[in-house]
Parts: structure tokens; C-alpha cells; sequence
């Protein structure tokens, strides 16, 4: 018989697409807590279903964690024991429940980990790309500031990146990522991870723009890019070539796309130090 667990909130990972890759510990605990908190109880209902689990639900999600988590809270420290899944994968990484998180560990309670599959680290160690140090970004924001900014980010990281993205924009997002500079960088795209029709190419942000670009896409998808080459150019490394270029005779679109080249930085970073170098030779 399953013994109840000590007062905690347990932070439960749970399968991407296999139900083989659930834990036997992850079972147990879930079998043990007081309730089980998730973001869909009826996607959830199927796996606790399926492993014999009759703990009772509570629906968690973005839209009502600021009203229940002081309640939560209030169980958690009166002795009862409350385990968070998310619909696929772990927890908080790019899913709800970090609100919860962190009020339990201002109000004392122990947070425990039952680690299992997450689709950023399955994509990334089938990728062939450095796993030694690797940046994830979550999903990429749709549109405006964010979106640049992440796409910034991308360009200038020395490491392997991991992001979401939707099937829908993924050839949006290699063609700004080669527009960017970085389409001879190595990448590859991993579909439905762990699920039936998993799969993983591989090449450059060009070689993979070319056959998405053409071919609808479907299920969901983890981008990993690989770090740019060379060592870290500054702004004024950056600035200083521009310079250079601009004097001789470059337009600022050109230089900013040369610069990109070289140095492996964003042309929007480029682009910007080539209009404020001398407007003299034009756009």
C-alpha cells in the first residue's frame, strides 16, 4: 500500500507523447499526495487513468494561479501534500506553476523535483549539436519587441539555443534567423518528440529553411541552433568595422550585412551602428 507522503509540493514531470516514459516514482508520489494540481484535468484524467491513480484533480493553469495559490498554500501548510504536473513534460519550463513555487518556498513548505521527460532536453541531446553549454529561450513570442529580441539573442549566443516554436511560423523563423546572419550555423528541428511520428533534421538554418519553407509542418516543434563561431565581438568591434567598410563606399545595408557575416552578430545590431557611421553613401 502507498504510503502518504510527508507535506510537500511535489513538482512532476510527466510524459511528452510515450506513456512508457512516466517513472515509477512519479506514479507513486502522484498516488500518495493529498490532490493533484494540472492544466487540463481531462488530458491529466487519461494518464492518472491509465497508471490506476485515483487522487483527486484540481485545474491549475495561468488564468486562475493568482487566485488559488494562497489557498493551495493554506493546504500545504496545514500538513496535506500537493503534487503540480503540467499536460506533457516538466513543470514551470515554459508551462504554469512557478507562482506556486515560489509562494511554497516563502511560506517554508518543501518543494520536491520528480524529474522526467521534457521534449528541450530530448530534442537537444539528438540534435548532434554542443550539449555542454546550451541556452534555452522557452517559446518565441509571436510578434514585436519580444520577437526581436529573442531573435538578437539567438545571433549573439557563443552556445547551442533551444526554443519552441509553432509549426506554423518555423520557416518565418529560420528565414529571419539566416536574414540574421546565421544561416550556415548548424541546426536541427525536432518533431513530436518521443511520440509515433517523431523526427529529427538536421543541417544548416538554410538547409533547413529550404526544406520547410516548402513543406507544410505539423505536430510540436523544438529548434535547436548552434552557437556562433569565433570569439565575442563587441559593440565597438562591431562599430569599428562598420566604420571601415562605410568609408569605403558601402551602404549601410551592405556593410551591416558583411559585418553580420564576419563577426557572426545580428544585422539588426549592424545595421543600426552602419546608419549612425556617415549617411553619406546612402541607404
Amino acid at each position: 500500500m502507498t504510503q502518504p507522503a510527508a507535506a510537500a509540493l511535489f513538482v512532476v514531470s510527466t510524459p511528452i507523447g510515450n506513456m512508457g516514459d512516466f517513472s515509477f516514482r512519479a506514479v507513486e508520489v502522484l498516488k500518495s499526495v493529498t490532490l493533484v494540481l494540472a492544466e487540463d484535468t481531462r488530458h491529466t484524467r487519461h494518464l492518472l487513468d491509465h497508471y490506476g491513480i485515483a487522487t483527486p484533480m484540481a485545474s491549475y493553469h495561468e488564468h486562475n494561479e493568482a487566485k488559488t495559490t494562497p489557498r493551495l498554500v493554506s493546504r500545504l501548510l496545514s500538513g496535506e501534500s500537493i503534487a503540480l504536473v503540467s499536460d506533457a513534460g516538466t513543470p514551470l519550463v515554459s508551462d504554469p506553476g512557478a507562482r506556486l513555487v515560489r509562494a511554497a518556498i516563502d511560506a517554508g513548505v518543501s518543494v520536491v523535483p520528480v524529474p522526467g521527460p521534457s521534449a528541450a532536453l530530448a530534442a537537444l541531446v539528438a540534435s548532434g549539436l554542443d550539449v555542454d553549454r546550451f541556452l534555452f529561450l522557452g517559446f518565441v513570442p509571436r510578434a514585436g519587441r519580444d520577437r526581436r529580441a529573442v531573435f538578437d539573442e539567438i545571433s549573439a549566443s557563443r552556445h547551442t539555443v533551444v526554443v519552441y516554436e509553432s509549426p506554423n511560423r518555423l520557416a518565418d523563423t529560420l528565414a529571419e534567423l539566416e536574414r540574421l546572419g546565421a544561416g550556415l550555423r548548424p541546426a536541427a528541428v525536432a518533431r513530436e518528440m518521443t511520440k509515433q511520428f517523431e523526427d529529427i533534421r538536421r543541417g544548416t538554418v538554410t538547409d533547413l529553411l529550404a526544406y520547410y519553407g516548402e513543406r507544410p509542418v505539423r505536430g510540436e516543434v523544438v529548434l535547436v541552433i548552434g552557437g556562433a563561431a569565433g570569439p565575442v565581438a563587441t559593440e565597438e568591434d562591431v562599430a569599428a568595422r562598420v566604420r571601415s567598410l562605410r568609408d569605403s563606399g558601402l551602404s549601410a545595408r551592405d556593410a551591416s550585412a558583411q559585418v553580420a557575416a564576419e563577426l557572426g552578430v545580428s544585422k539588426r545590431v549592424a545595421y543600426r551602428l552602419a546608419r549612425g557611421s556617415g549617411g553619406e553613401h546612402g541607404e
